[in-house]
Formats: structure tokens, sequence, C-alpha cells
């Protein structure tokens, strides 16, 4: 028969036996399962494919999680390379360890590099290529399970020649009687003799057919029952070392990478050192002074300084020169000038001579004295006391105005304090603030107080407008 070409290195014939082969196995196998034909067993072969197919599972999940771990490597190597470049970019140039922490940086970003190249040619590739012998041996064990079915229809095919030999014995006696009394006596010998031959020539063409298949057949299968059990076995060692080589990876580059870290924390940890000491410098340095804007603490609603707040002068307990002048009227009270003591306009009849100096010098003691020299006391004032002034009021008793619940003293604003918070004391210099207690202690700040101006209190009697204030600010009356 003339070969049709039907593709590349095809044949019509080619294409007639494959067809043949698939028809005979169907063949068979529908025999295997209604039980007309036995199929032959190998319970260990059978096993072993078992456990090629657990095997082929496990690996192929191995490598599926291996890559998702990868790209989980390099997700992770540009966002902290994205991180450190968003602080490379606020470091500022004259900060602590600029240079440092550039250099650190790039160890960092090479350091991910190395690890990640380091886990695909120690544990990726190692993967793919444990892997790469799988697809063979399956294909293998398939195409030793068709030459099976070869095999037994082979060695059926045989078994019923054998057995239908003497039935075709007497098929062939039969034709044999009746050529006998159509043909001559010569003829039906050889008639007889063709019919003895083809009998003989399908006798051995099954069982060369049966040998053939038995031959291939038992080839791949011997193959087979020596490479599955040491794929199997060579699992262990392959897990084991692929195992070893990710933790042992891991390890040294977390190693290394804490390197770097506790590199970039400590310079920090030292630019801030150096930030507070710098804060403590200036602060030391900084004097308030009236005519200049003071330094605004922070508000108690945020952090508090760790360094209280400088020392205030503490007033003295004596009674002032003025508050003891203006106990008298102002006919017999001299013109004195508070912040000159020294010097004053002396009446028109007397000259600084004329002055009794020790009466003087007895009216700015707190013990209440005769001035002789002018010969007048408190209760022979003639001429009207004049009004009190707000510095007067301010220093008036406690006791002369209802002052509010846990009222403790009373401040003296001696500069400017604009509120930063909505729940601190805003006022001006020369402020009378009324200082109360705190609601909680848990609130008080050191260094911070907590009141409401006078003036508020004395027009609403009222303690919503009080809020928190520097100590330092003010001075205490």
């Amino acid at each position: 028969m003339a070969e049709l070409p039907m593709g590349k290195g095809v044949s019509a014939g080619r294409i007639a036996s494959n067809v043949q082969k698939k028809i005979t196995r169907a063949q068979e196998k529908v025999l295997q399962k209604l039980g007309k034909a036995d199929e032959t067993k190998d319970l260990a072969f059978e096993e072993g494919v078992i456990n090629f197919n657990k095997q082929l599972v496990e690996g192929s999940k191995l490598q599926k999680d291996l890559r998702t771990y990868l790209t989980a490597v390099k997700t992770m190597h540009e966002s902290s390379k994205h991180l450190y470049e968003c602080l490379d970019d606020m470091y500022e140039s004259d900060w602590y360890g600029r240079k440092d922490v550039e250099s650190l940086f790039e160890d960092s970003d090479l350091l991910w590099t190395d690890f990640h190249q380091k886990l695909v040619d120690h544990a990726l590739i190692s993967m793919d290529t444990y892997l790469g012998q799988f697809p063979d041996i399956r294909a293998r064990i398939a195409k030793r399970d068709r030459k099976l079915v070869d095999f037994d229809s082979a060695r059926h095919n045989y078994a019923a020649v054998n057995k239908g030999k003497k039935k075709e014995g007497i098929k062939i006696t039969k034709p044999a009687s009746l050529l006998e009394r159509a043909a001559p006596g010569w003829a039906q010998g050889i008639l007889s003799a063709h019919n003895v031959a083809q009998t003989s020539l399908s006798r051995s063409q099954a069982e060369e057919e049966f040998e053939r298949a038995q031959k291939v057949f038992e080839e791949i299968n011997i193959d087979l029952q020596e490479e599955l059990p040491s794929l199997w076995n060579s699992r262990v060692g392959f897990y084991v070392n692929t195992f070893q080589s990710v933790a042992g990876l891991e390890e040294k580059f977390h190693r290394e990478m804490g390197k770097i870290n506790q590199n970039v924390n400590d310079t920090l940890e030292k630019l801030e050192n150096q930030d507070m000491s710098s804060e403590r410098t200036e602060d030391a340095n900084h004097t308030l002074s009236p005519g200049g804007p003071p330094a605004i603490p922070k508000s108690p609603s945020k952090l508090r300084p760790t360094v209280p707040p400088p020392p205030k002068v503490t007033p003295s307990k004596d009674l002032k020169q003025e508050s003891i002048i203006n106990l008298f009227g102002e006919a017999a009270t001299p013109d004195i000038s508070v912040t000159s003591p020294t010097q004053y306009d002396a009446p028109a009849t007397a000259n600084l001579l004329d002055m009794d100096l020790d009466s003087l010098q007895a009216a700015t003691t707190p013990v209440a004295q005769t001035w002789d020299s002018w010969e007048v006391t408190a209760t022979e004032k003639t001429a009207a006391p004049e009004e009190p002034s707000a510095e007067a009021i301010a220093e008036a008793p406690a006791e002369s105005v209802e002052m509010p619940e846990g009222f403790i003293f009373k401040v003296k604003a001696m500069h400017d304090y604009n509120a930063n918070d909505s729940d601190e004391l805003e006022f001006k210099a020369g402020d009378i603030v009324l200082v109360v207690t705190y609601e909680s202690q848990d609130e008080q700040d050191e260094g911070w107080l907590v009141g409401v101006k006078e003036s508020d209190w004395i027009q609403s009697k009222d303690l919503g407008k009080k809020g928190v204030f520097p100590e330092n600010f003010t001075q205490r009356i």
C-alpha cells in the first residue's frame, strides 16, 4: 500500500496502525471491565505510582509557595527602599550622621538584592530541576499502562488461538470432503495442506505478537520498578537541602540587616541627643525681658518639658513703701518718688537739711511707728482719702474680695502670653490672675498653674474662663 504524506514524518500506514492499536486496547479494556478478560496486576508498582503522584503534588505546591515567597521578598525590598528614600529626603544635610545614613541605606539595598538572588540560585533553581524530571516519568508511566494493555491483549489472543486448534482442524476437514466431491484427488491434498499452513501461520503470528508485546512491556516496567522507589526516597534529602538553604539565607540576611538597623537607630539617637542638648543650651542662655517676645512654653495638653522652668524670685513679706505711705492723707504725705527713695521734693518752707531722716526710715519698716517730724497719725487725717487705684485693689488682702472656690494666691503677669490651646489662659503684662487648685492632681504639670483673670472673675464670678498658664510668666503677689 502506497504511503500518503499526512504530515511531517507521518504516513497513512502509521496512522492506520495507531488506530488499530487504539481499537484493540479499547476492546481489551472493555473485556477487562466486564470480567471477560483478566488483567495483569502489580501491587508494588501501583503503590509506587501513588507515591509518585503524591510527590508531584507536594513538589508543585512547594514550587508555587517558593515563587510566592520570592515575590514577597522583592516587594518587601521595594517597600524598604521607598521607606529609606523617604527618610533620606527628610534628613537634612546639616544633621548629624548624614553621610553615615546614606551609606547604611546603600548597604541595605545591596543586602536585599543579594538575599533575593541567592534564594533564586540555591532554592528556586534546585526546585525547578527537581520537578523537571516528573513530566518524563509520568509520560513513561502512561506508556507502560498502554503497553500492559497490549501485552494482555496479545496474551489473550495467543491463548485463544491455542484453545481453538482442534476446532479449526474440524473446520478444515469439512471443506476437504466437499472438495473431494468436486475436485480430483490430487487437488484435495493441496487444499488441506493450505489450510494447515494457514492455521500454523496464525498461531505463529499470535505467539510472535505476544512475545514482542511482553518484551516491550517488561523493558519499560523494569526501569520504572527501579526508578519510582528511588525517586520517592530522594524527596527527603531534597526537602532538607531546600529548607536548610532558605533558613540559612534568612538567618544571615536578618543578622546583617539587624546590624544595619542598629546603626541607623544609633545614628538617630545621637541626632536626637544632640538636638536636645542644643535646645537645653539655648534655654539656659535665653532670658526673658519685657521688651522682647517671651519664650512660649508648651500647653498642658501637649508634651511637657523635662527641664522645669527657671525658679521665680520670691517676693519679700515686707510691706511695700507705697502701701505704707497711702495710709496717710494726701496733705500729710510728702511727694516721695517710689522708684528713687533718696530723692523727693521738699516742702516750700523747708529744705533737705530740715527733714527728719530717722522718721523717714521708720516709715519703710513693717512695724507701725509715729512720725514725730510731721506730727500726724492715721486717726487725725483731715483730708479725704484718695480713691484707691487698680494696683491697690490688687494688693489688698484676699478677704476683702469674694474669691473663687479653691483660691490659693494671686500672681501678676510679667509678660504677655498667647494661648496655644483651648485649655490655656491668655493674658497681658500687668494682668492679675487668681490661682486656684487643679480639679485633679493627675492633670497638674510641673511649672504650670491654673487660674482665672481677676477682672473676669469680678465681672462674672464664673470660673468658665479659667485656664492653665506657665508659672514663669508671672510673679506671685
